[in-house]
């Protein structure tokens, strides 16, 4: 491979690492290419990107990244091939769906919300891991609640109220 193709492929990688926040290093190897086209339609359907990489070309487009990708350096050995979401959960849940048919995609590491995390032991924590906007979405649900409870029983004390004075008045 020529130096400008390999700029070129590294390039691609850095941009597709700018694109996506969460960035998993998983081991795809001994797939037969129906196993690696059905996973890529289910990486497609759920908005995870999926390619095979040299590791070198992704050590240099993790190194060309704003984003300080050191940690996962240890993780680029043997086969190789990265998954990128815009959430951090979606992959883990995919593999370990994908996982129920097949021994692998493994994770050798993971990069959600600026943390590493290494190994596919961590699959179901991984899995676990709420998004940003769940968990503000969670947030503003739990800030909302008092003042909702509030409301309804000022609501219901008023309809209370008019069925006592409507008795009354009946008498």
């Amino acid at each position: 491979m020529k130096q400008e193709e390999k700029s070129l492929i590294i390039d691609a990688i850095a941009k597709d690492l700018a694109d996506y926040p969460h960035v998993y290093i998983t081991d795809i190897s001994g797939f037969t290419v129906e196993t690696v086209n059905q996973l890529r339609r289910q990486c497609y359907r759920r908005n995870i990107k999926l390619k095979v990489v040299k590791n070198t070309l992704l050590k240099r487009a993790m190194a060309q990244s704003s984003v300080d990708y050191s940690e996962i350096y240890p993780a680029l050995k043997g086969v190789s091939s990265i998954m990128l979401s815009e959430t951090g959960n979606a992959p883990a849940k995919l593999i370990k769906e994908f996982r129920a048919k097949n021994k692998k995609p493994l994770v050798k590491a993971a990069f959600i919300e600026e943390c590493t995390y290494f190994g596919d032991e961590l699959l179901d924590f991984l899995c676990a891991i709420k998004s940003r906007e769940e968990l503000i979405g969670e947030l503003v649900g739990l800030l909302q609640s008092p003042a909702r409870n509030v409301i309804s029983a000022l609501q219901s004390g008023g309809g209370k109220l008019a069925g006592i004075v409507k008795t009354l008045s009946e008498r």
